[in-house]
């Protein structure tokens, strides 16, 4: 399959240390997506990133409601919520980047969940689609219009970043190799895929880039 990257940007999600092995919310394997994503750079000109970014008391951890464990769906802000560990801490080590992902030539980082009142799953908005992080203004003032997405976790943050892509006009594509799911459900990342797929994703490999 040949691929034609001008006018496309590689979108990096989320891969931060609490979503990988040993972290505040694990994704099981999530690390094996690192050297994949780390090749794949070398053939875009244009990276951007997302980073999960919440502070302290934000409304998606468990231990910010009084006898609520994870796992449980609450309402938030009119919204249903998974409650979560807590994770990516603004300034903590678990919402760092992972040392072995290369970001020497990112064009720009784009930080998400900064809001206690909402989650924000998508690289591009909030759950409740009133706050936008600005990846998507940023990205067609650069006159993008193809856009590969990476990251984790599949099933989450990834679906949600590539369905709001496609909603905005871009050309899009998964690297399903390049990404990992939660798996709340067994089949949770499968569906994602299928889901990504049927709204208009094209889902690749990344031999398929190199």
């Amino acid at each position: 399959m040949a691929i034609d990257l001008e006018n496309s940007a590689l979108i990096i999600v989320d891969v931060q240390n609490d979503f990988l092995p040993g972290g505040a919310l694990a994704v099981n394997d999530g690390d094996k997506v690192i050297p994949v994503i780390n090749r794949i750079q070398e053939k875009f000109e244009f990276i951007v990133a997302t980073q999960d970014w919440h502070p302290s008391n934000h409304g998606s951890f468990a231990a910010n409601h009084k006898g609520k464990k994870v796992g449980e769906t609450i309402i938030l802000n009119n919204l249903q919520q998974i409650l979560w560990p807590t994770h990516c801490v603004e300034g903590s080590s678990g919402a760092a980047f992972h040392q072995g992902l290369n970001h020497n030539n990112w064009r720009k980082v784009f930080k998400k969940g900064t809001n206690p009142k909402v989650d924000s799953y998508s690289g591009f908005f909030d759950n409740g689609r009133k706050e936008q992080t600005g990846l998507g203004d940023y990205l067609k003032s650069k006159k993008i219009e193809k856009v590969f997405v990476t990251g984790l976790a599949a099933d989450f943050c990834v679906k949600f970043t590539v369905l709001d892509a496609l909603d905005l006009g871009f050309q899009t594509f998964l690297i399903t190799d390049a990404t990992k799911g939660v798996n709340l459900a067994p089949n949770a990342t499968l569906d994602a895929f299928n889901e990504m797929k049927k709204k208009g994703a094209v889902l690749l490999q990344s031999d398929d880039l190199l």
